[in-house]
């Protein structure tokens, strides 16, 4: 695909993962079942669910945003007391007892999205394929050069979707892995690290204005590790000595690492889907509306 880049359809992807499945009951049941909080689960069948079946450690499962996994440290406990999860030295994996659950939660997941039409499947459908050729290009593009994320995306495709839903929800899942590894790219190559450039998001998008707020809203990161990310960023004049902004320097610097970040992720995108890029944003839009 050549620029201008569909840029406005990025924010349409957290938007359908994070209402794809707010109507399932199975882990309330299994919760229940198991006797383990949400947290917990989320542990096994999302954190360990697309990891490395051979294991994986925490700082791997967890947000490469993150200074501290305490959050996650303490689900992983909880499991490995309910028999669900085990590790070896800092490598984490699913028991057989976990491995069923999985199994199960995938399954339940299956059902539910083989029952929801918030479209028109043949609409739905269309939508689905078009988005799944985008992350198989994306997939298979020689950048970004490191993967991170793109192995999580195929983990995910468990079996053949069985509904024009699940088709969507891994294409869209799938599009969103290989994303991250692109933006890991780009502010990479701009001589930042995760924890910086996470602050300089932040301020990017104007979300505090104090010390005090950034800390609210940055539980991944300990005090010090903001701290030490705003000196680094003010070293490099990125933010401003006396208030928390970022100075015409560092709104530039974030700017071109969300356009880098466009470029290697759009460009990939066959031609003719990039055609539809409309389509295909008004389409998922009246999708999420539905599932609101």
């Amino acid at each position: 695909m050549r620029p201008p880049y569909p840029a406005t359809l990025v924010p349409l992807f957290p938007q359908f993962l994070q209402r794809r499945n707010t109507k399932l009951d199975f882990p309330l049941r299994a919760m229940e079942r198991h006797g383990i909080d949400r947290p917990t689960y989320l542990f096994v069948a999302q954190s360990l669910g697309f990891a490395d079946p051979a294991g994986a450690t925490l700082a791997e499962m967890g947000s490469v945003y993150a200074t501290g996994h305490d959050v996650m440290q303490a689900a992983a406990a909880t499991a490995q007391g309910s028999g669900l999860v085990t590790h070896d030295g800092d490598r984490w994996s699913l028991t057989d007892s976990g491995r069923r659950l999985l199994d199960e939660h995938r399954r339940a997941v299956a059902a539910y999205h083989a029952g929801l039409a918030p479209i028109d499947r043949p609409v739905l459908g269309r939508l689905a394929a078009l988005l799944d050729r985008a992350f198989a290009a994306g997939a298979a593009a020689p950048e970004p050069v490191t993967r991170l994320r793109t192995p999580r995306a195929r983990r995910y495709r468990w079996t053949a979707a069985t509904s024009e839903l699940a088709q969507l929800d891994a294409a869209v899942f799938g599009l969103w892995q290989v994303r991250d590894d692109c933006h890991i790219q780009a502010w990479t190559a701009a001589g930042l690290t995760a924890p910086v450039l996470d602050v300089l998001t932040r301020l990017w998008r104007a979300e505090a204005s104090t010390p005090e707020e950034l800390g609210a809203i940055m539980a991944n990161q300990r005090e010090t590790d903001i701290a030490a990310a705003l000196a680094t960023l003010r070293s490099r004049g990125l933010v401003e000595d006396r208030k928390l902004a970022l100075t015409p320097q560092g709104i530039t610097v974030r700017e071109r690492i969300e356009t880098e970040t466009d470029r290697v992720f759009f460009s990939p995108w066959p031609d003719d889907v990039g055609a539809e890029a409309e389509w295909i944003r008004q389409t998922l839009g009246q999708v999420n509306d539905a599932l609101a």
